[in-house]
């Protein structure tokens, strides 16, 4: 399981924290699978001591299928791998800001005939 995290590290960009509207990836032991939900919202669970949060999440498959998971903040935010009926589960938000410092601009974002038009700037 640690393997494939780290691989997925490196595949994707993900994101520190976890918040409504996010689109988390849900890495799965047994049957080892991978998934996609969209997360609906965090209700606080009173009935425990320690912090824990009820994650309403949307998961992305035909029919899409909604699931509510009582998890702490370092388990939905990618913190720890932690476990559901005794099987090993991860989960963290994709990033999908376009903020990345060292792509570069390219060539086909500018005019060809160097006229005054658009620019990126950052």
């Amino acid at each position: 399981m640690e393997k494939i995290i780290e691989e997925l590290h490196t595949v994707v960009r993900l994101k520190e924290t976890t918040e409504p509207g996010d689109i988390v990836v849900i890495l799965a032991e047994d049957p080892q699978s991978l998934m996609y939900a969209r997360v609906a919202g965090f209700e606080r669970d009173m009935n425990k001591r320690d912090e824990w949060w009820h994650m309403a999440m949307h998961i992305l498959n035909v029919p899409p299928q909604k699931v509510v998971w009582t998890l702490r903040t370092a388990q939905f935010t990618g913190q720890e791998i932690f476990t559901m009926g005794g099987k090993k589960h991860y989960i963290k938000a994709l990033d999908f800001s376009e903020h990345d410092e060292d792509a570069p601009v390219k060539d086909v974002d500018r005019k060809k005939d160097n006229k005054p038009g658009l620019r990126r700037i950052k």
